[in-house]
C-alpha cells in the first residue's frame, strides 16, 4: 500500500469525507434543500428517517 492510499484510506481520509459529508449536509438544510443520501449516510444518518426531523 502507497503512502497517499494509506492516507486516503486511513483515519485522515475518513476524517476529510465526515467534514465533507457534513458541510454539504448542512449548506443543504440551510438553503432548504434535502441533503444527499451519501452524505447522510457517511454521517450515520438514516436517510429515509432524515424527513421525519424537523429541520
Amino acid at each position: 500500500m502507497s503512502f497517499r492510499q494509506s492516507i486516503r484510506d486511513g483515519f485522515l481520509g475518513r476524517a476529510f469525507a465526515m467534514i465533507g459529508a457534513a458541510n454539504a449536509a448542512s449548506a443543504a438544510v440551510e438553503s432548504g434543500r434535502r441533503p444527499r443520501a451519501r452524505d447522510l449516510k457517511k454521517l450515520g444518518i438514516d436517510p429515509r428517517q432524515f424527513d421525519r426531523i424537523n429541520h
